[in-house]
């Protein structure tokens, strides 16, 4: 894991680390080992970043081992490049788990045997019901499920069968694995449960060799334990599978079937996950918003996966500190969006350079300064780090800056630039407005404009004969036209215009709730200095908000592309009350 996911996010003191201490200072768990088993299936969200940072985060404040395990047991939905991308995702928010890559496929084998030890003591039987079958005699919560037909199939032909079905000999669907608990049990995942089903599907890592696939109440336990995990952290949905967990874990302990050198059973701890408001994390409908093309992929900016909010320009340390603030407890909860866009301001103001980008521009011409004169300024690159240090930037006779900084009829308290008055040029020089230009619709195209030499830098003039000082109290930013680079920038807000999204009128459905001005794409002039961005790379454009470059960008071909990470005040509260 990274040294850097401890600089200045201590962890909240929750309950999960109090357990965990607390194991540790008894001598029960001397070395924690905790481990993050995403299912290969999708990508990675923003709620998937609590539980990274928790298991990641205990094994490095206690001196344990997170394991990272992909719990590949269902071939049909599972792909290489969803492998690819939970690596990615996981080593972007600053850890790693080293040599402890592991797929439960790498227990396929073990799995099969303790499946037959169950058989053969009596725990498990092979039934030929069908799925409709298993459902309508598996009770309800107030009334008893009804024993299989086959439930009571002698250990031997069940063991035939099983290894049968491990042949290939019977169709997907045909027969199933299930363990012989408790047809009236009031917990309704112990009437019986499925530990096996037929699926004839290539595996992305064990190819054709298996047509049968553990389920993952049965493959799950049994995979912490061959590892040796000590401390199963899951989410508060996964709290009725706990006696199913351990109901495998104890039976095969008890029939002899423990691993090697395992003297204790991994306990399984739920937490409260969080709902984040104006957002949904379900993958079923993240993968409708996908497939209905109502996003431009997985990795949309607008998404909350990991992958969109990286290309969104979000920094791995704002989110950190986000799931550290959020902390843990023991029910769900839902957090404010603001909450995250407030962090993921606080980390970007510190490291993001700073940049001039003018978005809805108007020329400003300056009278009095020489036709073919170009001065280099000095800006600072990020005034809350000295070590950015500085750059410089072009200044001549052509400028263009943001039109909503020029009010022709200005209020008295409008303290940017208007005719007669004068404003500071960030880096440059004082300008007043002489004269302004409009074309035949009456539409403003250009803003005739003085400057004054004394104030280079934007400094203030020194006193005049009589002492007095000269002040001004506006400050706006610009670009020299002769030096602008043209760019395309994406201006993304929120997905959702409300912040319960399934909160709609037609069943509930978030669909009529998108909000239709989450991407606004637009054209702006910027600073040379931008065409060195990197991607990755923090930016603020200055007075407007933090950007990064997109990876749709072309160099070469002189194409810059930049994402709208967030603005750089929370404007969504005055756009609700509107």
């Amino acid at each position: 894991m990274s040294d850097d996911t401890k600089t200045n996010e201590p962890a909240e003191e929750n309950f999960l680390r109090k357990i965990v201490a607390e194991d540790q200072r008894t001598g029960k768990h001397a070395v924690p080992v905790t481990r993050f088993p995403p299912e290969p299936n999708g990508f990675l969200h923003i709620g998937h970043a609590t539980t990274i940072c928790l298991n990641f985060g205990i094994a490095r404040d206690f001196g344990g081992r997170c394991h990272l395990r992909f719990d590949d047991t269902n071939p049909v939905k599972e792909e290489q490049r969803y492998i690819d991308g939970i690596k990615q995702d996981i080593r972007w928010l600053g850890f790693d788990w080293g040599e402890h890559e592991y797929h439960a496929s790498d227990y396929f084998d073990q799995l099969y045997d303790w499946a037959g030890l169950l058989i053969k003591h009596g725990y498990a039987y092979v039934d030929d019901q069908t799925l409709e079958q298993m459902r309508a005699t598996r009770g309800t919560v107030t009334s008893p499920g009804s024993a299989s037909p086959f439930r009571d199939r002698p250990a031997e032909e069940s063991l035939d069968l099983f290894a049968k079905m491990k042949a290939g000999d019977f169709p997907d669907g045909a027969k199933v694995l299930r363990a012989k608990i408790d047809m009236a049990n009031s917990n309704m995942l112990l009437r019986d449960p499925v530990m096996y089903r037929i699926l004839h599907a290539e595996h992305p890592r064990t190819g054709s060799d298996w047509c049968i696939y553990p389920m993952y109440d049965f493959a799950h336990g049994e995979s912490d334990w061959i590892e040796g995990v000590t401390h199963s952290l899951c989410s508060l949905e996964f709290e009725a599978h706990r006696p199913l967990y351990e109901w495998f874990v104890q039976k095969i302990d008890e029939l002899g079937g423990a691993p090697e050198g395992r003297t204790h059973h991994p306990r399984q701890i739920e937490f409260g996950r969080f709902n984040l408001s104006g957002t949904m994390m379900s993958k079923r409908n993240l993968l409708a918003l996908v497939q209905e093309g109502k996003v431009a992929g997985w990795d949309d900016p607008r998404m909350p996966t990991l992958v969109a909010m990286r290309r969104r320009g979000v920094t791995p340390a704002s989110l950190r500190n986000f799931v550290n603030i959020v902390g843990m407890s023991r029910r769900h909860k839902t957090i404010e969006i603001a909450l995250f866009e407030n962090c993921v301001r606080e980390d970007l103001n510190k490291v993001s350079q700073r940049r001039a980008v003018v978005i809805d521009p108007i020329k400003v011409v300056i009278t009095n300064y020489p036709d073919d004169q170009v001065e280099q300024m000095t800006a600072t690159n990020n005034p809350e780090n000295e070590a950015d240090g500085t750059r410089e930037v072009p200044f001549s006779k052509e400028l263009y800056i943001q039109r909503e900084d020029f009010m022709e009829d200005a209020p008295r308290k409008f303290f940017r630039l208007k005719l007669g008055g004068e404003v500071r040029l960030r880096y440059g020089y004082w300008i007043k407005c002489e004269e302004v230009i409009k074309d035949d619709a009456g539409e403003i195209v250009e803003l005739r404009c003085t400057y004054d030499p004394q104030t280079r830098g934007g400094e203030n003039p020194p006193p005049d004969e009589e002492g007095n000082v000269r002040k001004v109290k506006g400050t706006i930013h610009w670009v020299s036209a002769a030096h602008a680079l043209p760019i395309e920038v994406r201006l993304y807000d929120r997905l959702f215009a409300t912040d319960n999204p399934e909160a709609g009128k037609k069943k509930r459905d978030w669909r009529e709730n998108l909000n239709p001005e989450s991407l606004v794409t637009t054209t702006a002039l910027a600073e040379p200095a931008l065409a060195e961005a990197q991607l990755g790379q923090p930016l603020q454009f200055e007075r407007v908000g933090y950007f990064t470059l997109d990876a749709d960008s072309d160099k070469p071909a002189g194409k810059l592309i930049f994402n709208r990470t967030v603005t750089l005040k929370d404007s969504w509260a005055k756009q609700q009350k509107k």
